[in-house]
């Protein structure tokens, strides 16, 4: 039999798990506590944990750190966790908040924050055998958290024990490149490719923007957020540009200098004073070499007139020697065709004389390289080595560890670290 339900009542699903919400756990510091101790202690973490049952969890970071052991407690947790754990450092992690934000499956820091990482101390007094175990422990301690700090970056101990005797104090973008985290949090919008590359083309010709056009079509849905592939598109466009550049630019030479343009120079082409076809043509009228007039009106041509012939003139003393007409002295051809003939006359002798200039160039500059001396000529391959400078002859391998970035150099900054590390 068919069981009846409640008319009205509606029924709800079993379990509905959000997609977008993740438990949140805060681990930032008070007055009173730091890492191992309240709100911020490994049992705490664990309650917490026990909460979230399963789903997704935010860990947010803001400690100067505290105890170790608690630090390697709390990674342990967040590291067996069922659920995906992302921990944050939102304003600083340092000394043992570091291993802490270690644990994340995701660490993300923001772009202001900072990460220090350092070795154990510990508060101790005794005779010198009590000491001397204390100075094992701590020994044991740094191998272990080095470890971790290994497992996370993929750097080898000498490299990590190099920076954690250094007192290191990282910021994010080279957090990032060491490895201590996964990504930076800038606040920035997604970055699409077909953003990028509108804004990148949106200044360049037209014929240059319809053959990208083609180029990316049915690619617009590519988002990219790595800055590297970002970079790495925009070296591509530059090629293509060049290519595009190379192939159809021409240049028509005019009384006003040469005009750039891409494929042949008609009405509506679009024309520019330079190679790179960046800066369009002054609005005015230019005249060609073979006395045609260009009207040029933001930088696209308007009109071409052809030059102005007059069929009543008669052929000029060159085209016959041998006779001589009696009105040789008239003004036989009209003032705009004379016009039109000095303008031409002109716009030849601007090629003549760029060709010239660039001639003179060449040739100068290959009259530097004759008149060099094969001592010159060697010179010029130089050694970028520098022998030292205290007298010593030993390897330049055999240095101390260089001083690490962000490390504090002075007693004051030495103390007010010691201090910090020390609550």
């Amino acid at each position: 039999m068919l069981k009846s339900e409640p008319i009205g009542e509606i029924k709800k699903p079993k379990s509905v798990k959000s997609k977008t919400m993740s438990y949140k756990i805060y681990l930032y510091d008070t007055d009173t506590d730091c890492i191992g101790s309240g709100c911020l202690s490994s049992s705490y973490v664990q309650s917490q944990l026990e909460a979230a049952a399963g789903q997704d969890v935010e860990v947010h970071i803001s400690s100067v750190g505290g105890s170790a052991f608690d630090a390697i407690a709390i990674y342990d947790l967040l590291k067996k966790y069922d659920g995906n754990v992302t921990t944050y450092v939102d304003a600083l992690a340092a000394s043992a908040a570091s291993i802490v934000a270690m644990g994340g499956k995701t660490v993300v820091m923001s772009k202001y924050a900072l990460l220090m990482i350092h070795k154990p101390m510990v508060g101790t007094g005794g005779n010198a055998d009590e000491l001397l175990k204390d100075v094992q422990m701590l020994n044991i301690v740094q191998a272990r958290l080095a470890q971790i700090y290994m497992d996370k970056t993929g750097l080898d101990g000498v490299t990590v024990n190099s920076l954690i005797n250094a007192v290191t104090w990282l910021s994010a973008d080279q957090a990032l490149d060491l490895g201590f985290i996964d990504q930076v949090e800038d606040y920035n919008p997604e970055v699409s490719n077909s953003i990028i590359i509108k804004k990148y083309v949106s200044t360049a010709p037209a014929v240059y923007q319809r053959c990208i056009n083609k180029i990316l079509t049915n690619k617009s849905n590519m988002n990219i957020e790595n800055k590297e592939l970002i970079e790495k598109t925009t070296s591509v466009l530059d090629k293509i540009m060049n290519f595009f550049k190379k192939v159809v630019n021409k240049q028509t030479i005019t009384d006003k200098g040469a005009l750039h343009h891409a494929g042949e120079l008609d009405e509506g082409t679009e024309v520019y004073n330079d190679e790179d076809m960046s800066s369009p043509a002054a609005s005015d009228t230019y005249t060609t070499a073979n006395g045609s007039k260009v009207a040029v009106q933001g930088g696209q041509v308007q009109k071409i007139t052809p030059p102005a012939t007059d069929p009543d003139a008669e052929p000029d003393a060159d085209d016959d020697d041998d006779s001589t007409p009696s009105d040789k002295f008239k003004a036989s051809k009209k003032p705009l065709d004379i016009q039109n003939k000095i303008q031409a006359i002109k716009a030849k002798l601007h090629a003549q004389n760029a060709l010239l200039t660039e001639a003179k160039a060449a040739l100068e500059t290959a009259n530097i390289r004759l008149k060099k001396t094969r001592e010159e000529v060697k010179n010029e391959i130089k050694s970028d080595f520098t022998p030292p400078t205290d007298g010593s002859k030993r390897s330049n391998k055999a240095k101390t560890e260089p001083a690490p970035f962000f490390a504090p150099q002075t007693i004051l900054a030495q103390n007010a670290v010691r201090k910090a590390v020390a609550k």
